[in-house]
């Protein structure tokens, strides 16, 4: 089992992860990329792609192609394996595979979430030839079409009345009895008005039939056992996602659906971990938010990396104490108390460190000393905070405090 060392680990590489690979590469951080599969996450198994922005028309394949060239070009690399453990080590991160262990300084996890299949036949061989499991993705290409929705929950319902924009009707496949779905009242009342939309009701699919691209669709009554056969050019699958985080339930805060928690800047309840693309929660899952996520996620693991190196050399590996005063220039009192501070700490220089850190370029730091106001000095000996004063800062408690570091 080889083991690897780089700044940046990406575990998947769907948008998401590529575009943190390209924003970490560039970024000058070595940067790999870890996939299980071919790189390009779902959208690489459709054919026609539309709506993402300055790209008219392409095809999923080979548009990740291009991603992938562009994270090689800025030196990023790309290693096959499967994870299945990331162990925080508080300084380093040590990502587990089934095939070699990486050591990062930071981690992004772009794991995914797949659509649930229902696994009928055609199901697969159709995918991108007429099934989707994305209406917002693939509506237009059935304009004045006729389209089947699978479901009737919320997702169901409110892509089903999307769709009917572009279709020429919207059959949906309900397993319940006539008049119940699964979504809430109101979807229910709008979707029995939509005047595209038909209902076939105990019911679900039995199998997907065409010649190259979607044609018929098999439905089989639950009660009856009658199987019957509908005219459609394509099928939209819309019961529930799936994300991929099963193993990584004790690793990082999961809600209760299994989606990562995670900020706006993809940071994740531990420290050094950030989650990017469709197994965060979010409110769009699409190629352009994950790639939005990437961006994100790689921008703020580069300053994670710098600031806590730069934290661990000017104020955690010094032998001798360090005064950090936390400041910023929008505050101009904090200005004006360093000068004071260094003016003061002339007199035990060579014995006592002064290190200033404006909160404004340093979030993560001061988040991570506990700065909720400025000004505000902490006191380190050796690696460990041994006190504080919080916004009231007078010149001369700092130089007591000095002082007992000293004695």
């Amino acid at each position: 089992m080889a083991n690897y060392q780089f700044d940046l680990v990406i575990v998947g590489g769907g948008p998401g992860g590529l575009a943190a690979a390209i924003y970490g590469a560039r970024s000058k951080i070595s940067t790999v990329v870890i996939e299980k599969n071919r790189p390009g996450g779902q959208i690489a198994t459709t054919e026609e792609w539309e709506n993402y922005p300055g790209v008219p028309h392409t095809s999923g394949p080979e548009e990740m192609k291009g991603w992938v060239k562009h994270a090689e070009k800025f030196g990023a690399e790309f290693v096959k394996d499967e994870i299945v453990n990331i162990i925080d080590k508080g300084d380093s991160k040590v990502v587990v595979g089934k095939q070699h262990t990486f050591e990062a300084k930071v981690v992004v996890v772009s794991v995914g979430a797949e659509p649930r299949v229902l696994g009928v036949p055609g199901e697969r061989e159709f995918r991108g030839k007429g099934v989707s499991y994305c209406a917002t993705c693939d509506a237009d290409f059935f304009t004045e079409l006729d389209v089947v929705v699978v479901g009737s929950g919320d997702q169901a319902i409110e892509e089903g009345m999307y769709l009917t924009k572009f279709a020429e009707s919207v059959t949906v496949i309900v397993l319940h009895d006539e008049g119940t779905l699964d979504c809430t009242p109101v979807l229910k009342e709008r979707a029995f008005h939509n005047p595209k939309m038909k209902w076939v009701w105990n019911s679900t699919v039995n199998a997907i039939k065409g010649d190259g691209i979607v044609e018929t669709v098999e439905v089989k009554n639950i009660k009856t056992g009658q199987v019957s056969t509908l005219e459609a050019n394509g099928v939209f699958f819309f019961v529930g996602m799936v994300p991929q985080t099963g193993w990584l339930k004790d690793i990082i805060a999961l809600d209760n659906r299994g989606y990562i928690i995670a900020n706006e800047l993809c940071e994740t309840n531990v420290d050094g971990i950030y989650a990017v693309g469709d197994a965060r929660q979010k409110f769009l899952r699409q190629v352009v938010t994950a790639a939005a996520d990437g961006a994100i996620a790689a921008t703020a693991a580069e300053k994670f990396i710098h600031e806590e190196e730069g934290f661990r050399e000017m104020v955690l590996d010094q032998e001798i104490p360090v005064v950090v005063s936390f400041w910023n220039p929008t505050k101009p009192a904090t200005m004006d108390l360093n000068t004071r501070l260094e003016a003061m700490m002339e007199a035990y220089k060579g014995t006592v460190k002064f290190v200033k850190i404006d909160t404004y370029r340093n979030l993560r730091i001061s988040r991570k000393c506990e700065v909720n106001d400025i000004p505000t000095v902490v006191f380190y000996n050796k690696g460990a905070m041994v006190d504080r004063i919080d916004v009231n800062v007078e010149v001369e408690a700092v130089e007591a405090k000095v002082k007992a570091l000293l004695s």
